[in-house]
């Protein structure tokens, strides 16, 4: 009975030390909050990055968009601008938008690169925009 019952201590007492270890190594290499694996952001980053512009245009004015940048018609009537070889994506249709084919108003645009493409807006529109534009 007594080598029983130290065999039982000596199982826990291993048990225990290899939990304590494994604890101490997991929250031991967690990343330190403002360094450089974990860096701090300020509000005006996030927004800047993360929040949508409302453009408002008058008729005939095109809205060119940079790369990467996001455009979602709310109101208006626009159509797409193309590069003179691929167009402007229609996220949520699945479509490739060439220059003239009208673009559907709470529809995601994408513009893949910084090569012209864009909106050119039939009325006055609202446009909310994230990324890089011009307007002309």
């Amino acid at each position: 009975m007594k080598k029983n019952t130290k065999l039982v201590l000596l199982t826990a007492l291993i048990t225990c030390l290899i939990t304590t270890g494994t604890c101490i190594a997991a929250f031991g290499s967690a990343n330190t909050p403002g360094s450089s694996e974990d860096p701090l952001v300020s509000k005006s980053y996030v927004d800047a990055a993360l929040a949508y512009e409302v453009v408002h245009t008058t008729a005939g004015q095109s809205l060119i968009g940079g790369a990467g940048t996001e455009m979602i018609l709310r109101s208006g009537e626009a159509t797409a601008i193309d590069n003179g070889s691929n167009g402007i994506s229609d996220l949520t249709s699945g479509a490739d938008l060439m220059s003239g084919v009208s673009v559907q108003t709470n529809h995601l645009l994408l513009v893949p690169r910084a090569d012209g493409r864009g909106i050119l807006t039939s009325t006055e529109c609202y446009v909310m925009v994230r990324g890089e534009y011009t307007l002309k």
